[in-house]
Order: C-alpha cells, then structure tokens, then sequence
C-alpha cells in the first residue's frame, strides 16, 4: 500500500497519476511540495461539489505517500476551498490557512478607510515564511473574529524562526508571524469562516489525509508477513488494523455520499465523529505496528521511522478526550 500508485480504497479516481508521481519524488522537501501544492489543488474537486470522495482519496494518497508533502499541501486545498465558498477566486501562488489561537498573543483587524489592517501576532503558522498568501482569523471585537487575505510578502510581516524543534514533520515549520500594520482584504463577514458548513468539510479533508497515513503504515505488518510466516500474534495485529481502517473508511465514504446529498444536519457535530474515528484508527495501528514489529523498522527504516514520527505529530491536531466531550455534549442536546 506503500506504492504511490495505490489508492486508499475511498475513490476509483482522484487525479492524473503523474502528480502523486512528482508527489513522491518530493517526499520529505516541503519546498519541492509547495512547487507542486497549486497544481494538486486545480486538480482535485471542491468539497461539497458532488466528488467530495474524490478529493478526501486523493489527500488521502498524498499521506500515504508522505506526511510533509500532504501536510504542505492540504492547506492550499482548503484555502481554494475556502475562497470558492465565498464567492472568490485564489490568486496564483501558495497558500496557507492560519486560524488557530494560543496564550498570551492575539491578532487584530482594525478598519482603515475602505481597507483593513491586522497588528499582533498569530501563532501556529506553518510555513508563513515560504508562502505567498494566506487567509487569516483576526479579532473584529472583543467576540468575533473575521477572515482576512494576506499578501505575505509584505514588509510588515514577520515569521519567527528557530522554535520549532519537532522529530515529526521538521520541514513544515509552525511558528509565530507578527503582523503590524499588515493590509489585509475581509473574506466574509465575522464569524462566517467558523459558521460556513466547508469548515467542517476542510477538517474531515485533514483526517483524510491522517488516514492515507495509517494505510500505508499498517502495510508495514503485511508486508513483513510476506517475508516470514505470520505467527498468531502478528494475524491478530494484522487484523487489528484491517478492522480498524475498514471502519475509517465506511466513515470517510458515508460522510462524503451525505455531504454531496445535502443530508447533514450538523456539519460540526459530523466532523467531529469522522475525525475522532480516524485519529482513534491512527492511533491503534500505530500501536498494533509498533507492538507486531518492534523497534527493527523505527530505526533501521528511515521512511517507517519518518512516518511513524509524522503521524504522530500530525493527529495530534484532533482534540482527544475534549473532542470526544463535545461529540457527548451534542448527543444530550439532540
């Protein structure tokens, strides 16, 4: 499942296959990724647009092929995405999506005139200083936040560097860009890139990718197997990670056939239970590869021990037990 011709088993289709060739001939060297991400994006399908399948299989095939090549990627999918939902059209270039929040640091967006200026500092921006663009949350008031793109390459724009000391995913630095007095153009109105229903849609696009990953790694066990005589032990590992990507990707099918029908409900509430199942899937063929082959492979198999390192970094974006009392909360509400 390793081979980059392989497909995830969500979708016949997802793309010309000369891509995922170049694709993995960038394995590891995000620049290489990031040449590569505006011609993946014009390649796959928008959420939504009736082939969502065909768009979660094809991030799906960038993580079985390679974590820092999807990680670089995936983020230029969904800023496309993003920008079609409103209405607009992504200017040629690379893109990044920096929405999250952390302590101590807040980024503003003040009105100027008929333009916008953002001051502050964003944390977790990955590759803020090898991208064009970005599409970034910013506070309108003490309550709202509203979405702004960014032209990067702006004097006032300045990514911090040296503080990322990850083992996973090293190239696809995360770090800090302070923003002072930064033009920047609104992208909706406040709050409409948390309410629109594509933010779920883009999160369910990540565990796509997570779990591209998990095929590719649990294809570790098999192909052992197919060197020497599986014991019982190693079936029952094997098996464990069948079952368990099996149950993945049902998941991934059925939430993409009801996006496209225009049949979920709760966007976020079904967001949240496709990407718990597939991190916990993550999770237990992680520890069923581990367990079935020992520390042979993590470290004499510098692709096994990258990716093993990478998924583990890159799943750590769901929530866990926090998402899990969300998905709880909701189930009492219904």
């Amino acid at each position: 499942m390793s081979d980059p011709q392989a497909r995830a088993g969500l979708a016949p289709d997802a793309g010309p296959d000369d891509l995922y060739e170049q694709a993995r001939r960038s394995a590891g060297d995000a620049a290489e990724a990031l040449a590569l991400a505006p011609r993946i994006a014009e390649a796959l399908p928008l959420p939504g647009s009736g082939s969502t399948i065909e768009l979660w299989e094809g991030l799906a095939r960038l993580g079985m092929i390679d974590l820092t090549v999807a990680r670089t990627i995936e983020p230029q999918l969904d800023a496309r995405a993003i920008l079609a939902e409103s209405g607009d059209d992504a200017p040629s270039g690379t893109w990044g999506v920096f929405a999250a929040e952390g302590p101590g640091v807040r980024l503003t967006a003040s009105p100027d005139g008929d333009a916008w200026r953002l001051d502050g500092v964003k944390p977790w921006c990955s590759l803020a200083a090898h991208l064009d663009h970005a599409l970034v949350t910013a506070w309108v008031d003490d309550s709202q936040r509203g979405l702004f793109a960014v032209d990067l390459q702006q004097d006032a724009v300045t990514a911090t560097s040296g503080t990322w000391v990850a083992r996973g995913l090293p190239q696809v630095t995360s770090e800090s860009v302070e923003f002072a007095g930064v033009a920047a153009t609104p992208v909706g109105d406040a709050g409409w890139y948390l309410r629109r229903p594509g933010f779920a849609w883009g999160g369910i696009g990540v565990a796509a990718v997570w779990f591209g990953a998990a095929v590719a790694l649990a294809s570790a066990l098999t192909t052992a197997a197919g060197k020497r005589k599986p014991d019982q032990i190693a079936l029952m590992h094997i098996g464990r990670c069948d079952a368990a990507l099996h149950a993945a990707r049902c998941t991934l099918r059925q939430a993409a056939a009801d996006i496209d029908a225009g049949s979920v409900d709760d966007p976020g509430l079904l967001a949240a239970r496709v990407r718990t199942i597939v991190a916990q899937t993550c999770e237990t063929v992680m520890t069923a590869v581990d367990h079935g082959l020992g520390p042979g492979p993590l470290v004499g198999n510098e692709e096994h021990a990258a990716r093993v390192a990478d998924l583990h970094l890159y799943v750590r974006q769901w929530h866990a037990e926090r998402d899990l009392a969300a998905i709880g909360s909701s189930v009492v509400q219904e």
